[in-house]
């Protein structure tokens, strides 16, 4: 006599279930990693920025280097640096500002300036000065004629 067994195997509805529970746990995880991409972007936008102020600090003629706010041609690293926030920014603004009354020619060297680069996951600006201030602001300063950092 043939003995009857049970099939070994899944049903239908239990891998329907282990589906939807993987599904679950990967929308999680691709959650979780936009975030962490936006706060890598926000990480290095900070970077950016401060490092802009330590390159501006380095002019030791009281005076700070030409042309601070063009990332096309700006001096040395600053110029790469502001460019490098820019990119990061993406979509988000990066605003600098200086007293340079020269900007086309860039013989006169600025004695303030202001740069402001908005985060992508926070939800304000990053905001370093020529006074030493580097703070996140929840506004952007939005007077051109003022260097520092609200």
């Amino acid at each position: 006599m043939k003995k009857l067994g049970l099939k070994k195997g899944f049903t239908l509805i239990e891998l329907l279930v282990v589906i939807a529970i993987l599904g679950i746990l990967a929308s999680i995880v691709l959650a979780s990693l936009g975030t962490a991409r936006s706060k890598a972007k926000d990480a290095s936008i900070i970077s950016s920025v401060s490092s802009i102020r330590a390159q501006a600090e380095l002019d030791t003629s009281g005076n700070y280097l030409n042309d601070i706010c063009n990332a096309t041609t700006g001096t040395g690293e600053i110029g790469t640096l502001l460019a490098a926030a820019i990119a990061q920014a993406g979509s988000g603004n990066v605003d600098c500002y200086d007293n340079d009354s020269d900007d086309a020619t860039a013989t006169v060297k600025p004695t303030a300036w202001r740069v402001e680069a908005d985060l992508v996951a926070g939800s304000g600006y990053y905001c370093v000065d020529s006074t030493g201030v580097a703070v996140e602001v929840g506004t952007t300063n939005t007077t051109a004629t003022d260097y520092t950092c609200n």
